[in-house]
């Protein structure tokens, strides 16, 4: 077994190798027929360590920063040549690919960047973070009550852009001494101002539900994903009545770990396509895609592993159904929405049916649901998150403004680096 999975390592590491130089070479290519970007143009940039297999961390900000850049113009920093193409291919953003620490230090010296966010906890994160005079903002990729949001990494930026009151009480139990009413921010949920995609599929009688679990994870604490526990069961159970319509929507990196986690996708795939043909007017629906927002808005009910995901579709407003952990070690945070919401257990996922039936009509699940949604993410009426993520913006910038003020005749030593850096590695973050 160790052996195996060893020998699947390496074979892994060679092909990302060769992908990593077979990227340069074609990004290369590329830069030397792109413009150049304007020299001081931009106030905020993304920093972006990450591979392609984590572009989905960046994707869902896409929208709000694209909005956000009409009033501060705003670039990627992308330090993988394989994730800075597949950016350059889809962010609405300008992106400037920054391998080296010199390519990084002349493009911030080109640029007027005031304001550096970060949507996840890649260890290259630190590079960036040698540079003052400007703020330093943890983003992160979604809302969540998984111990990869109670990290004491916090503290390593100035400021972090919170959802909500939940998550300052999460924070707050762990993170000491810890200036809350200045370094967090609650901004609400802006991606819920911009649910993107067109639904692919004419609305009609049907149920639709959403299953959107996560990957297997890479450590027992962590193993929160219901793919092979209760995903099979219960997508057949849907699959079968010809009043549910389903739209699965797995972690892009489901399987990576567990062959036999890939392998139950693999099946859940099948079957959605067996049913198509089956019955063409079904319109299931297996999503790979980029775009999130119309899942979520459409689905009637939604069926999520703990993760990010549970949080996107409470900011939704909408029926929810949490898969609980089989992995004994898996670790549930119970302080907050994981202790008063709807469980679906894995020896229940074939009753599916009779259970979102029920749970369509419960009066009182659907209070504690607005409960929560306001404890998460306070007013989700279209359009004011947005407006509270810009107001955190100016006032970053009117703090910029005010310390540059107060240092404007300070002598500041210049930084080099010595222009090495590691071997680009997809692999090198905390993963959710």
């Amino acid at each position: 077994m160790g052996v195996a999975h060893d020998a699947r390592a390496g074979v892994r590491l060679i092909r990302n190798a060769f992908a990593q130089r077979r990227a340069r070479a074609v990004l290369a290519e590329r830069l030397g027929k792109a413009e150049t970007l304007e020299p001081g143009t931009y106030k905020i940039a993304v920093y972006f360590a990450d591979s392609k297999v984590n572009l989905y961390q960046i994707r869902q900000w896409y929208k709000p920063l694209a909005e956000l850049s009409e009033v501060w113009p705003v670039v990627i920093l992308s330090r993988s040549p394989v994730g800075a193409s597949a950016l350059m291919d889809e962010s609405p953003l300008p992106v400037a690919y920054v391998r080296t620490v010199v390519d990084l230090e002349n493009t911030l010296a080109e640029q007027d960047i005031r304001i550096v966010f970060y949507v996840n906890q890649n260890t290259r994160n630190f590079q960036m973070m040698r540079y003052g005079r400007r703020w330093h903002v943890f983003i992160n990729h979604g809302e969540s009550d998984k111990m990869y949001m109670t990290t004491n990494q916090f503290k390593a930026y100035d400021y972090a852009f919170v959802a909500g009151d939940a998550a300052l009480a999460r924070l707050s139990s762990v993170l000491w001494d810890y200036d809350f009413d200045k370094r967090a921010i609650k901004i609400g949920r802006p991606q819920a101002d911009h649910y993107s995609g067109v639904l692919p599929y004419t609305p009609d009688e049907r149920t639709v539900v959403l299953y959107a679990p996560t990957w297997e994870g890479d450590r027992a604490a962590a193993a929160y994903g219901s793919i092979a526990s209760h995903g099979v069961a219960l997508v057949e159970a849907l699959l079968a009545t010809g009043r549910h319509r389903v739209i699965y929507r797995p972690h892009p990196r489901s399987g990576v770990v567990d062959e036999e986690y890939g392998a139950a996708n693999a099946r859940i795939i099948k079957a959605i396509e067996a049913a198509n043909a089956a019955d063409p007017t079904a319109h299931h629906i297996f999503d790979d895609g980029p775009e999130l927002g119309w899942q979520l808005s459409a689905a009637d009910i939604a069926v999520v592993d703990i993760s990010a995901m549970v949080y996107d579709r409470l900011a939704a407003g909408k029926p929810l159904l949490i898969t609980h952990p089989v992995h004994p070690e898996a670790e549930i945070d119970r302080g907050g929405y994981l202790s008063a919401c709807e469980w679906l257990y894995a020896d229940d996922a074939s009753r599916i049916v009779p259970i979102i039936d029920d749970l369509s009509h419960d009066e009182t699940a659907a209070e504690r649901l607005r409960y929560w949604v306001a404890r998460y993410f306070g007013d989700i009426t279209p359009g004011v998150t947005t407006k509270r993520f810009h107001a955190a913006v100016q006032h970053l910038m009117d703090e910029w403004d005010r310390f540059a003020r107060i240092h404007a005749k300070d002598e500041v030593a210049i930084e080099h680096g010595d222009g090495t850096d590691p071997i680009d590695d997809p692999d090198a973050i905390l993963s959710d």
